[in-house]
């Protein structure tokens, strides 16, 4: 089943609007513009309402790197925003880094609801969860906060100590954290056996690990999902594989899962994607799922 996936009633996120390229984004009080690649359409919005609403933009020097400019100085370079889900509420400082990237993707938030759901549903008293590639942890945070015993797993060290920030912001504690190479990880856990209720993958498309290892999401993503599934607790489990990539579809997605996992159960796949408040839809990767109970 196809579909399409995006966050609601986050009070502290709005995608504005987005075209050209760009897109307008609230975080709390603050709004920013930013690159986007998907943006191939015109705005929603005049330039001059962009001009009059933004805090700040991003002026990238080339297709890595670049620096924010501000109206005000006295805007914060960091600040907190709130994620809540019903009884749950998530914690996450953000920052402007040179890349353009705040330290959080907001379209996730479906996936931390679908986390959040498939662990209060299992029977098992403290599911294991893992979180590969896991970035600064929303996902490891949304798995924490259900009652989950949470494996958190990067290759990049500042990153992982930005996710046991938010984790110590969002009043939790006790996640596992490791600097390491995704796919090493998960087989030096298979030797050892193993088992996890929960596994969430959020690959890049290009990705090196602490040591130098390449990651080329269309060379190495099949074995990695041939050696996942092999974590998964036999009786209760869950997945969630997310990809943004411009080359990778949802049914690309379902077919690495259907073939690495034929037995696979409620499986559910499509695109992820933020609504902005002038009407257009902002796709924001593919997806697919599945939960066992």
């Amino acid at each position: 089943m196809i579909q399409l996936l995006t966050p609601e009633n986050w009070n502290d996120y709005e995608l504005i609007d987005c075209g050209d390229f760009e897109k307008l984004e609230r975080f709390g009080n603050v709004i920013l513009i930013r690159p986007e690649p998907q943006a191939v359409w015109g705005k929603g919005l005049s330039e001059s309402e962009w001009t009059k609403l933004h805090h700040i933009r991003f002026k990238g020097r080339s297709a890595t790197s670049g620096e924010w400019i501000k109206k005000d100085q006295k805007t914060p370079d960091r600040w907190h925003i709130n994620y809540k889900n019903k009884d749950i509420t998530l914690k996450f400082r953000l920052a402007l880094t040179s890349f353009k990237h705040l330290g959080i993707f907001p379209e996730q938030a479906v996936n931390w609801d679908y986390i959040i759901k498939c662990i209060r549903s299992f029977k098992t008293e403290q599911p294991k969860v893992l979180n590969l590639f896991a970035y600064t942890g929303g996902a490891s945070l949304a798995a924490c906060a259900a009652g989950a015993e949470t494996t958190h797993v990067d290759s990049i060290k500042q990153v992982v100590s930005w996710a046991n920030e938010n984790q110590t912001l969002s009043g939790l504690e006790n996640i596992r954290w490791t600097v390491e190479d995704a796919l090493k990880f998960v087989k030096r856990e298979v030797k050892r056996g193993r088992k996890y209720n929960g596994i969430i993958l959020d690959p890049p498309a290009y990705g090196h690990g602490p040591n130098g290892e390449k990651w080329k999401l269309e060379d190495n993503i099949k074995e990695m999902m041939e050696d996942v599934v092999k974590l998964l607790d036999d009786e209760e489990h869950f997945l969630i594989l997310n990809t943004y990539s411009l080359g990778f579809s949802s049914v690309i997605v379902e077919n690495l899962i259907r073939s690495s996992f034929p037995e696979v159960q409620n499986l559910e796949s499509g695109e992820l994607y933020l609504q902005a408040s002038s009407g257009y839809k902002l796709p924001l990767g593919v997806f697919g799922k599945f939960c066992k109970i």
